[in-house]
C-alpha cells in the first residue's frame, strides 16, 4: 500500500512539476558563501538558474513522466536510457514541499536550493538523504549534498509554514483526495535507491568469499538507511529550536549510518584486487560521464551561452577575494538586509538592547554558516572510502553549525515573552505572503 502511494506521489509529482517549477530561479535561498564568499553566492545562484531552466524543460518531457510511471524508482530508466536524477528530484520535491505551503497555491517557494529542489519537505528535513549518501559514496557524485547550509538553516529559523500548514504533514493517512503528504511517506518513498549491487557486482564480478562480502556491505546499507528513516519527525515542530533539533537529529543520524557501512565497505574493498578495485572507482566516472552527456543535450537546445563553469572556477579561486569587488558586496549587503531586517524585526518584536544583541549574535553566527558550508564543488575522491569520510567531515561541520546557531537561538529566546516569541515565529510565513 506504502508503494503504491510512493508511486502515485511521484507520478501526481511529475505530471505537474512543468507547472511547480519557474522559470527563473530567483529564490533568494540559492546563496551560498559569505562575506569573504559573495562570489561563490553570485555563481551558485547562476548555476542554479541553468539548471532550473533545464529541469523544467526535461520535465515537460513525456519521456520523463512515462518512465517515472512504470517504474517504482522515481528516477528509474526508459528504453536503457537513465533520467537526469536532479531532474526528477526537484519535480518530486517540489510538489511535496509546495503542496502545504499556502493552500499549495503559491508556485514557488523562496526556501528551495539553486537546482529546484527542497531541503524542507514539510516537517522532513533532507528527504532524499539515504541517496545523497549513496550518490556520494559510491558514485563519487556529492553535487546534492553539498547544496545543504545556510539556506536550509534561515529556513529553520524562519520556517516557510504556518502552523497549519505544517500539521498537515503529520495528520494521518486516509482521507480520500489528499493532498499534502505525509512525513512518513516522504521518508519511505523518496529513499529508495539503496546500493546498487547489481551495478557493482557487473563492474568487479566478486568469487564466493567478495559476494558474501558485498551481499553484508548491502544489508549495512539497508540498516543505515533504516536509521536514518528514524529520524523521520512524527510531529510537526511548533518553534524554530524545534526545527534546527531536526536538523540535528536528521544529520546525526546520517553520520551514524556512515559509521555503520565503513567497516563492511572497508571489508569488501579490501579483499578485491588492485584490477577490480579500479573497476569499482570506475564507477564514479561513469556517473558524472553520464550526467555531464545529459547536461550537454539539454543545454544545447538553450541558444544562451553557458559561461557558468568559467565563472564557477574564478569564483572558487582560494585567490579570490570578494571583500574587495564592490558591486558583490553591495549585491551580498542587499540580500543580507532582504534576509534579515534586524531593524523591522526589533521594532516588530519591541525589543529591547540587550534582545537585539542577541538578535545580531544569532544573524551573524548564521551568516558565518554561508562561508563554513560553501557549496563550491570539490574534487571527488578517487575511492569509495575516501568519499566516506569526506561526506562524514562535511556533516560534521554542517551539525557542528547547527549546534552553534541552536546556541545562539536559545540566547536570543531567553528572556523573550510568549507573545515575543510567537511574533518570531510568524515572520517565516509573512515572507511568502
Amino acid at each position: 500500500m506504502l508503494g503504491r502511494m510512493g508511486l502515485a506521489l511521484t507520478g501526481a509529482t511529475l505530471l505537474i512539476a512543468a507547472v511547480l517549477l519557474p522559470e527563473r530561479a530567483e529564490a533568494q535561498f540559492g546563496i551560498r558563501g559569505g562575506p569573504l564568499g559573495v562570489a561563490r553566492f553570485a555563481v551558485g545562484h547562476m548555476i542554479g538558474m541553468s539548471r532550473l531552466r533545464h529541469s523544467r524543460m526535461a520535465v515537460r518531457s513525456g519521456r520523463y513522466r512515462s518512465a517515472a510511471l512504470r517504474s517504482q524508482d522515481p528516477r528509474g530508466a526508459e528504453r536503457g536510457q537513465p533520467a537526469n536524477p536532479y531532474v526528477l528530484r526537484a519535480a518530486l520535491t517540489a510538489q511535496a514541499a509546495l503542496a502545504g505551503w499556502q493552500g499549495g497555491r503559491r508556485l514557488q517557494g523562496w526556501w528551495r536550493h539553486p537546482d529546484g529542489s527542497y531541503g524542507w519537505v514539510g516537517p522532513v528535513f533532507w528527504p532524499f538523504a539515504h541517496d545523497d549518501l549513496t550518490n556520494a559514496i559510491i558514485l563519487g557524485d556529492a553535487t546534492s549534498l553539498s547544496l545543504y547550509g545556510y539556506g536550509d538553516i534561515y529556513a529553520a529559523i524562519f520556517a516557510p509554514y504556518a502552523a497549519t500548514e505544517l500539521a498537515a504533514y503529520t495528520t494521518p493517512q486516509g482521507r480520500r483526495g489528499r493532498r499534502v503528504p505525509t512525513a512518513e511517506t516522504l521518508c519511505e518513498a523518496s529513499d529508495t535507491g539503496g546500493l546498487p549491487v547489481d551495478r557493482i557486482a557487473a563492474a568487479v564480478a566478486p568469487n564466493e568469499l567478495q559476494r558474501t562480502a558485498l551481499d553484508e556491505l548491502a544489508s549495512a546499507w539497508t540498516n543505515a538507511r533504516d536509521t536514518i528513516r528514524a529520524a523521520c519527525p512524527a510531529q510537526a515542530p511548533a518553534a524554530a529550536a524545534a526545527r534546527l533539533g531536526l536538523m540535528r537529529e536528521r544529520i546525526e543520524a546520517m553520520i551514524k549510518a556512515i559509521d555503520a557501512v565503513a567497516p563492511p565497505l572497508s571489508k569488501f574493498t579490501d579483499l578485491l584486487d588492485d584490477e577490480q578495485k579500479a573497476r569499482l572507482n570506475a564507477l564514479a566516472n561513469e556517473r558524472r560521464a553520464a550526467l555531464a552527456s545529459m547536461q550537454r543535450k539539454e543545454t544545447s537546445k538553450d541558444t544562451n551561452k553557458d559561461t557558468s563553469k568559467d565563472a564557477q572556477a574564478a569564483a572558487c579561486d582560494a585567490d579570490s577575494d570578494p571583500r574587495y569587488d564592490e558591486k558583490l558586496q553591495r549585491q551580498y549587503e542587499q540580500l543580507v538586509q532582504q534576509q534579515w531586517p534586524a531593524n523591522d524585526i526589533a521594532a516588530t518584536l519591541r525589543l529591547d538592547e540587550t534582545a537585539r544583541a542577541r538578535f545580531e549574535v544569532l544573524q551573524d553566527t548564521a551568516l558565518r554558516t554561508m562561508q563554513t558550508l560553501s557549496a563550491c564543488p570539490a574534487v571527488s575522491a578517487a575511492t569509495p572510502q575516501a568519499r566516506l569520510t569526506a561526506a562524514k567531515a562535511r556533516l560534521e561541520v554542517m551539525l557542528q553549525a547547527v549546534n552553534g546557531v541552536t546556541d545562539a537561538l536559545d540566547d536570543f529566546e531567553a528572556d523573550l515573552s510568549d507573545e515575543q516569541k510567537a511574533g518570531f515565529e510568524a515572520i517565516g510565513p509573512k515572507r511568502g505572503a
